[in-house]
């Protein structure tokens, strides 16, 4: 498994569109992504919409159901959250759950995970939230316990914080699924990435990544992983514009904290600045998210035609 040009749907609140025909809008973006060269299709595991990208009230559709709803309506893509956040469910229920997707995508399954932040979500739904250490420790606890499912085993976990006796996981389509950690913390992320997963997203500031790739390559080498063995992506808000105006005019709406994380102009500047930022930099995949303008028809046929050459060259 590998990511090497993943379309992410952060936002459900499109102007004109009655909460009907949302999932129809939802639906066609992921068709067009798969029609465009993108080899992965993932939304957000938050049940209210984030900070920067609207406000809280604002449609958040949960991602399983709407994952499983997609696996009908498209035949290639891998279809993944981005992600999801272990303190929202048990889990061997959560590898229950995404292998129930892998069976109805017929193999096309990643679990996308990560320790969860949004606490506001925590708080109003009754999750516990706990610390920033205690959320670490939690999601080192569930992988010991998600990952052997997803090989069809059947852990016994009694741990701190979860417990699992002999759980098994059936049916199976895969002998196993692959696993992607999101998030850009060097020390705790990173090491349990390399210690279980397939593939790490990296969330920073663009001019942070250098340091970010050097760092998650030494806590491969400290938990004797050759790094060329776990794939890595950079996670980016693409701002897809006719003219450098628009793009300068776009990059002014966005939320401030997420201007260093956006790639900014025409199909052609897009390229250039993927390959500038990201390709050069050691990392051969990419998630973006086209926040403003992903439900806007032959959007994503554009950007996809100038970076899929980039991020998935032909054989």
């Amino acid at each position: 498994m590998s990511i090497k040009l993943g379309y992410q749907i952060p936002n459900f609140t499109y102007p004109g569109v009655p909460v009907e025909k949302l999932f129809d809008t939802v639906a066609a973006q992921a068709k067009e992504a798969e029609a465009a060269g993108f080899d992965t299709v993932l939304v957000m595991d938050h049940f209210y919409q984030l900070p920067g990208i609207n406000t809280p009230d604002n449609p958040m559709l949960e991602a399983y159901t709407t994952l499983g709803a997609l696996a009908t309506v498209t035949s290639s893509v891998q279809l993944s959250t981005l992600v999801t956040g272990n303190t929202y469910r048990n889990p061997a229920l959560l590898a229950k759950t995404v292998t129930t997707l892998d069976v109805v995508s017929k193999g096309r399954a990643i679990l996308g995970i990560g320790a969860g932040w949004f606490e506001r979500e925590h708080h109003d739904y009754g999750f516990a939230f706990g610390t920033f250490s205690e959320r670490f420790e939690r999601l080192e606890e569930a992988l010991s316990i998600i990952t052997p499912m997803l090989r069809g085993e059947e852990p016994t976990v009694k741990g701190k914080w979860y417990q699992a006796r002999n759980a098994m996981n059936n049916p199976r389509i895969r002998s196993t699924i692959p696993v992607m950690l999101g998030g850009g913390g060097e020390k705790k992320t990173f090491r349990l990435a390399a210690q279980f997963a397939d593939h790490l997203n990296i969330i920073c500031d663009l001019d942070e990544l250098p340091r970010k790739v050097a760092a998650l390559r030494q806590r491969c080498e400290e938990a004797g992983r050759d790094p060329q063995t776990l794939a890595v992506s950079y996670h980016a808000t693409v701002l897809a514009a006719e003219t450098e105006a628009e793009g300068k005019e776009l990059l002014e709406q966005l939320a401030p904290e997420r201007r260093k994380r956006a790639i900014v102009g025409t199909p052609e500047q897009l390229a250039e600045g993927v390959q500038r930022e990201v390709i050069d930099r050691g990392v051969t995949g990419l998630t973006m998210n086209l926040v403003f303008s992903g439900h806007v028809p032959g959007v994503l046929t554009s950007v996809g035609g100038a970076l899929a050459p980039l991020l998935r060259p032909a054989a």
